[in-house]
């Protein structure tokens, strides 16, 4: 059973494959979205409690997307980023001027798929395959091909791959991926607190690693919410996993230094595993890499999910472009585009959040001191912060038409 040739054959329909996807649609393409995951166990309640900030820029590229009006009232503000060493003297703060807005929002991921599917659902030029396995790829002079679990042939001009970390399609095709275990997992869980965070978001660092306090919204019974991200030693992390609701709570409160008053658990606990991996080429004959398949990167700054709606914003551009002048979505031309466009953006955000997970990790009295001056002169200089807030942002460079204001 041979599905009908569409242009673009996106394999993976998480955050960044079905944000690509329709973009892809709304720029006048004929899509496949090819899934294994079931997207209603995907959009329970309590899937998997993480959180992520939308930067200015990929709120712009929602808002061209026409996505904005389902999520404006489900993400919290980032007014200010507070970082802090340890919770000794001395923090940066990084906040922008009243008419700038704010850094980015915090979304529940739950929010945003249930937005992203449900515009899917309905966009004509998207064909979205859901719960299925790939048990085969080609590619050809001509084509792509795929061949799910029940034998069905989807067919198209360029093939995706944003499947994440794990990629299968883009070990398949032989591209060399630079990588490392960082040998931290990163605990998720969500807090109430008596304090409101006035849409500051907290990271502080540890020799151990960072532990960051993000804002979300106030829950149904008023009660305010912030989601954690604390990352520890693999070592350790299981023990921390198995602490009694009080002993965790306990050491979360040590860590945060009452900055939210008393504190209480508002979602489950849960874990995932911290490794860096970049490659060296996003492109092959006919294939396009995306979002995590190109590039993992350590939560740090909150940086990985808008690196890959950057790529899927510059690869909407480059596709939608080639096919006005009569290219082919998979032509060398349009993957060459999207490879130069995204190359150095992503390596630079890339070693920058690897300097910071050193940087902030290398233990000891004079390193903490270093450290402080340092900060100290990001604090007094108002050039350098200004180039900080920009690149959290994520409006420096040369951005995709779909990233610049709508």
């Amino acid at each position: 059973m041979s599905a009908e040739t569409r242009d673009v054959l996106i394999l993976g329909g998480g955050l960044v494959g079905m944000t690509l996807a329709i973009g892809l649609a709304r720029a006048g393409a004929t899509v496949h979205v090819v899934d294994r995951d079931d997207p209603a166990a995907q959009t329970a309640e309590g899937f998997d409690g993480r959180a992520s900030a939308i930067s200015t820029a990929s709120w712009n590229l929602f808002r061209h997307l026409g996505l904005a009006p389902l999520l404006e009232l489900k993400g919290c503000a980032i007014t200010a980023i507070a970082v802090n060493d340890g919770l000794r003297p001395g923090r940066i703060d990084f906040r922008p001027e009243p008419q700038e807005g704010s850094l980015g929002r915090m979304f529940a991921n739950r929010e945003l798929r249930i937005a992203l599917f449900g515009v899917a659902a309905k966009e004509p030029n998207i064909a979205w395959h859901r719960s299925s396995e790939v048990v085969s790829r080609e590619r050809g002079a001509h084509g792509v091909s795929a061949t799910l679990g029940d034998g069905s042939v989807l067919r198209a001009r360029l093939m995706v791959a944003a499947e994440g970390r794990n990629s299968p399609t883009r070990d398949e095709a032989g591209m060399a991926v630079a990588k490392w275990d960082y040998r931290h997992r990163a605990i998720i869980a969500g807090l109430a607190h008596s304090k409101p965070h006035e849409g500051v978001a907290w990271e502080i660092f540890y020799p151990a690693g960072p532990f960051a306090l993000l804002p979300m919204l106030d829950d149904a019974q008023g009660r305010h919410r912030s989601a954690l991200v604390w990352t520890v030693a693999e070592d350790d992390a299981a023990g921390v996993l198995r602490m009694s609701d009080a002993a965790f709570l306990a050491e979360a409160r040590e860590r945060m230094g009452g900055v939210l008053g008393e504190i209480e658990l508002a979602a489950p606990r849960s874990s995932y595993p911290l490794g860096f991996h970049h490659t060296a080429r996003i492109v092959a004959d006919r294939l396009a890499l995306a979002g995590d398949a190109a590039h993992g990167i350590h939560p740090i700054a909150g940086q990985g999910l808008n690196l890959g709606l950057r790529d899927a914003a510059a690869l909407i551009e480059c596709v939608a472009d080639g096919m006005r002048l009569g290219l082919d979505p998979g032509d060398a031309q349009v993957l060459a585009r999207y490879e130069r466009w995204r190359a150095s953006d992503a390596l630079m955000v890339a070693i920058a959040t690897d300097g910071l997970t050193r940087l902030f990790g290398v233990p000891g009295r004079t390193a903490s001191l270093v450290r402080r001056i340092g900060m100290a002169g990001v604090q007094r200089m108002s050039p350098l912060k200004r180039w900080f807030m920009d690149e959290a942002r994520g409006v420096s460079g040369t951005l995709p038409r779909l990233l610049e204001p709508a």
